[in-house]
């Protein structure tokens, strides 16, 4: 069992290897089988929701939306673009080599005619936001998409199966295999554009028979599933041969996670091929298979298809581990030094020497003399010893095989290992992809935490991206030019056009994946978020992606940015920021001062975004939650434990499991604080600690994603819950008015969405907000009823809403495309009787006609026409359809008519007052001396500039379907 590779910057990759050791409950043991990780782990199957029932969600939001009032309110995105978000495919027409499309994990598809310096977003508003593979044909008109990312991850979102756009990516169309949930490849036929090959993982946290191989002869009408092994392994990889398309290698991955534990490879996992398009396949023996094979990678020349390369991970132990050279100084005894010792030269090395490597090797309690009286008197061997040493400290005295390249030169039929075999660990649980230029088949990249290169056939390697972000998924080369090459990691898009030598990052996209943010109090305000594998960012509320400076976004954190908190107090500039497992720290940004706020204690274990919070009471009495509830009275520099273990103590593998995962402390009273936990637990303390008390929610062991003790009632309590790591995207809401005895659900009629965060009103008690794996819901009853509000952001996941209270904004941070802000003030705006009222118009601005209207300052070359002045025109409507607005004088004549689409709910115009454009106007005055005063003042092409309505007073008619309304207007002077 490994230890799971997690997202890093590049520098963690330098010193760690891209990898941290999980905080384990128990000690580090033998090293388990498959078998036993199954028994130990994953004892029993789990069953996902149906796709029938996800898609009732899906029809469920779309009737939210088109009953929503708030339709017309829309959501404005503040970025970051900088940070980019998690590339995960990158294609383009083989016949349009220029027109390239970039799918982002959770971001979105878009599309570049211009090498990244403008973008079009291709694939909104689907049932699915997440993407794990997108394929085009040749004339860039077809497009499929595979959705959900097919990597491990933890926020590796599930799809909704395969889609299908005919019209370059216009209008789309589920085309089915909605069980899929995580699609790793589409391959379009390149002889027959009406047979597609889809490679499908299936569920991610539970098992199910939809996994595998999928093929069409007619275009997605109908699927066939043509390779198939068990309900724990899908297909990871596939590739095709272009030039006899009936050849295709397919790896299947055996893999299974839970949220204590991911088992990355099984029995299920080999390469099969086939030669007949998927009727037969056979399995390929000379590549690694099993549970000591992991995540398996495919890549074939384009041009040279007989040359296929294997990037596998290798699971089981590698017998030779110490043969390999540990790159130590000449003096310090390491266990692989050790290895090539024996009875007698052990008697060389010095006592200091050896007592130091025993202490750190599994040798505590020996003594460098005493063992070397034991072997020397022959009461030990060399190899009783390292057999004790090893029982005593597996760890030191093991290694995995690493990830190994293979190579066939003969389409996949035989393969054999490439004279580097080790690379080291890249991690199959987020890459272990590889690339091959499609011209040359010494080519190849390899994928991991850092993207190598090999020119010689994977005999040598180095570094291809030593400038990019780290955590690599994608290399495209162009179709015509092999040295212009697109590389997509956790940092977004890069392009380079001399084969690597230097690198272009395209960062102008809004597609970062914050989970968590914070409000200040200043004006403007500031957003504080923090990004996975990207930190924590501070930028003011203010910001305009595009428009905006970039560097507005400053980063205060790194590592994968998890809770963040601000200090409210005016006068101070102190931000509390954290990354994965606990490590927090604060900074003051007025004295420059920084320090760690990460508790120190033993056997802690730390959830990969761990609660951290302020005191209401005081900003200096900081909570930090492990399994323990920690507090400090000084900013976070000591700590001292409140509490016992929290948690239900379940056991971990190799991801921290059993962990706090919200705290709440009551506005109301000091001391009465409310945790909740991963594994379902639920309790609150009433008096700092002294004592704790178990609530368990109807759900006791679901996933705690928030928890609220309310501002407005001591006895009330909320709890969200979250099934997404058991593939249940059921909503989960409580509210208890009396601490926890008893709990009713205030789901409402919440769709299918899982929930990630709930919000109290600052100002009203029967308003909540939620954020959900697809948007933003409000309610104005206490949960009976849920509206959606959505205008501007579509379907996105939303791990955390903020409310800033003075302007009373509220801030999003969606997992995909950035964080988001709506004003509150037109929410509220909407009343009761508006929602019973065809027409309420909420605001019709006055007019005030200018002189300077159509005399625009513009430089001498700008023959643009002038801007066209507008009045605004903001209204409610209960019904959608058709809207026109007139303008009529005072004889009832119409002035002016416009026509608009109306939604349900709020809707803004900004309504022209120009009634006729205006005509080329010649740069040059007449060259002749004007005849009087009156005409050289005058303006000589008045006739052919923009007409506008005349000043006076006026009716407005506004139509929407039946329902008509008039109002009096006036344009002044």
């Amino acid at each position: 069992m490994r230890r799971m590779p997690l997202s890093f910057t590049a520098l963690a990759v330098a010193f760690f290897g891209g990898i941290v050791p999980a905080v384990a409950q128990d000690p580090p043991g033998p090293k388990l089988s498959k078998a036993e990780e199954q028994s130990r782990f994953h004892p029993t199957k789990v069953r996902g929701m149906s796709a029938a029932d996800r898609m009732k969600g899906w029809e469920q939001r779309q009737k939210l939306i088109a009953d929503s009032p708030f339709g017309g309110i829309k959501f404005r995105n503040i970025g970051p673009e900088p940070q980019s978000g998690r590339v995960i495919d990158i294609v383009s027409p083989q016949g349009k080599p220029d027109q390239t499309l970039v799918a982002f994990a959770t971001g979105g598809l878009y599309r570049t005619n211009d090498d990244g310096t403008t973008w079009e977003s291709i694939f909104d508003d689907q049932s699915a936001f997440s993407i794990g593979a997108v394929a085009v044909s040749k004339d860039g008109q077809t497009i499929w998409v595979g959705s959900g990312e097919a990597n491990n991850q933890r926020t590796g979102y599930s799809g909704t199966g395969a889609f299908k756009s005919t019209d370059s990516g216009k209008t789309w169309t589920n085309m089915g295999l909605p069980e899929s949930q995580h699609i790793s490849i589409v391959l379009i036929d390149p002889k027959d554009s009406n047979t597609v090959y889809v490679a499908a993982m299936g569920h991610l946290y539970s098992q199910n028979v939809d996994r595998g191989v999928y093929k069409t002869t007619d275009g997605g009408k109908t699927w066939k599933q043509i390779l198939k092994v068990d309900d724990y392994t899908g297909c990871i990889d596939l590739i095709q041969d272009p030039q006899n398309p009936g050849n295709l290698l397919a790896a299947m991955y055996d893999r299974d996670r839970r949220a204590w534990n991911y088992r990355e490879s099984g029995p299920g996992t080999a390469v099969y091929r086939t030669s007949d398009g998927g009727e037969s396949w056979s399995k390929v023996n000379s590549l690694p298979s099993g549970g000591e094979a992991g995540r398996i990678g495919l890549a074939l020349c384009a041009s040279q298809p007989n040359v296929v390369y294997a990037l596998t991970e290798a699971n089981g132990d590698d017998p030779d581990w110490w043969t390999l050279h540990d790159n130590s100084p000449a003096v310090r005894l390491t266990a692989k030094k050790f290895m090539r010792l024996n009875e007698k030269t052990i008697q060389d090395i010095q006592d200091k020497e050896l007592d130091a490597f025993l202490r750190q090797s599994g040798g505590r309690g020996l003594t460098a003399a005493g063992v070397k009286k034991d072997l020397k008197e022959g009461k030990l061997t060399h190899a009783d010893l390292v057999k004790k040493l090893r029982a005593a400290s597996p760890a030191v005295w093991r290694a995995d095989r690493g990830t190994q390249i293979w190579r066939s030169d003969d389409g996949g039929k035989n393969f054999r290992m490439v004279e580097r075999a080790d690379l080291g660990d890249f991690g199959g649980y987020y890459y272990n992809r590889i690339f091959v230029n499609p011209t040359d088949a010494n080519d190849v990249y390899a994928c991991g935490v850092p993207l190598i290169r090999s020119t010689d056939g994977g005999k040598s390697w180095a570094s291809a991206s030593p400038r990019t972000h780290a955590d690599q998924h994608v290399v495209f080369h162009d179709w015509k030019n092999p040295k212009k090459v697109w590389i997509g990691n956790d940092g977004g898009p890069y392009l380079t056009f001399d084969g690597g030598k230097s690198l272009r990052h395209l960062n102008n996209l809004s597609v970062g994946q914050p989970t968590t943010l914070a409000v200040d109090t200043k004006t403007p305000y500031n957003i504080y978020i923090g990004l996975q594998d990207n930190g924590t960012m501070r930028v003011p509320s203010n910001y305009v992606p595009g428009r905006s400076d970039s560097s507005l976004w400053k980063s205060i954190g790194g590592g994968d940015g998890s809770n963040v908190v601000v200090d409210p107090r005016d006068g101070t500039d102190i931000v509390y920021s954290a990354s994965q497992f606990g490590s927090s720290s604060a900074q003051d940004a007025i004295s420059g001062k920084r320090w760690s706020t990460r508790p120190r204690g033993q056997g802690e274990r730390f959830n990969w975004i761990s609660p951290l919070i302020l005191s209401p009471h005081h900003p200096e009495i900081v909570y930090a939650g492990s399994q323990r509830l920690f507090r400090s009275f000084d900013q976070g520099r000591n700590y001292k434990p409140i509490s016992p273990d929290l948690t239900r103590n379940r056991p971990n593998g190799d991801v921290p499991y059993s962990t706090l995962k919200d705290i709440s402390e009551s506005p109301l009273r000091f001391g009465l604080i409310l945790v909740g936990a991963d594994d379902g637990s639920v309790k609150f303390t009433p008096n700092s600690g002294f004592e704790w008390k178990s609530i368990s929610t109807p759900e006791p062991f679901k996933w705690v994603s928030r928890v609220i003790a309310s501002k407005y009632d001591e006895k009330v309590f909320l709890v969200a819950q979250n099934g997404y790591r058991e593939d249940d995207f059921a909503p989960y809401l409580w509210r208890s008015e009396d601490q926890g005895r008893t709990w009713k659900s205030i789901v409402g009629n919440l769709p299918n969405e899982p929930i990630n965060v709930v919000r109290e009103d600052p100002e009203n008690e029967n308003v909540l907000y939620v954020g959900t794996d697809a948007g933003v819901y409000v309610t104005f009853d206490g949960g009976k009823k849920w509206e959606a509000i959505y205008d501007g952001m579509g379907t996105q996941p939303v791990h955390d809403l903020q409310i800033q209270p003075k302007v009373r904004d509220l801030v999003v941070a969606t997992h995909s495309r950035g964080v988001y802000v709506v004003n509150l003030d037109k929410v509220f705006a909407v009343t009761d009787t508006m929602r019973k009222t065809p027409i309420t118009v909420m605001n019709l601005e006055e007019g005030t006609r200018s002189a300077t209207w159509g005399y625009d300052r513009k430089q001498p070359f700008d023959g643009s026409p002038p801007r066209i002045p507008t009045v605004e025109v903001s209204l409610y409507s209960s019904v959608s359809g058709k809207m026109t607005i007139k303008i009529l004088d005072k004889a009832g004549k119409v002035v002016k008519e416009e026509s608009y689409t109306a939604v349900k709910g709020y809707n803004r115009v900004d309504y022209g007052m120009q009634l006729e454009p205006s005509k080329m106007i010649p740069q040059r005055l007449p060259k002749d001396n004007a005849k009087t005063a009156a005409e050289a003042l005058g303006d000589p092409f008045a006739a052919l500039r923009a007409k506008y309505i005349p000043v006076g007073d006026y009716k407005v008619e506004i139509t929407i379907g039946e329902a008509k309304i008039v109002k009096d207007w006036s344009l002044k002077s």
